[in-house]
């Protein structure tokens, strides 16, 4: 069986999300990735409506994961 050798595969955004928000909380995510919907009132619904219309964004967000935020997820599957 050939393995993916995306990061992101199998990952769902909001699960994306949900591990962002976990390693920095909505404030620091908001200082790096400046999008309104981490700013103001942030939720994972609301993230996830903007993000799912706003290709731009969820770029941000995806390339953010894979610079900043998926190392320490990989470490706990090993």
């Amino acid at each position: 069986m050939n393995a993916s050798k995306d990061p992101l595969h199998g990952l769902t955004l909001q699960i994306l999300l949900e591990r962002l928000v976990y390693l920095y909380g909505w404030q620091e995510l908001a200082r790096f990735i400046n999008i309104n919907c981490f700013k103001n009132e942030p939720s994972i619904k609301s993230s996830l409506v903007f993000l799912r219309r706003t290709p731009w964004a969820r770029q941000e967000v995806e390339q953010f994961y894979l610079k900043y935020g998926h190392e320490e997820w990989l470490k706990d599957q090993l």
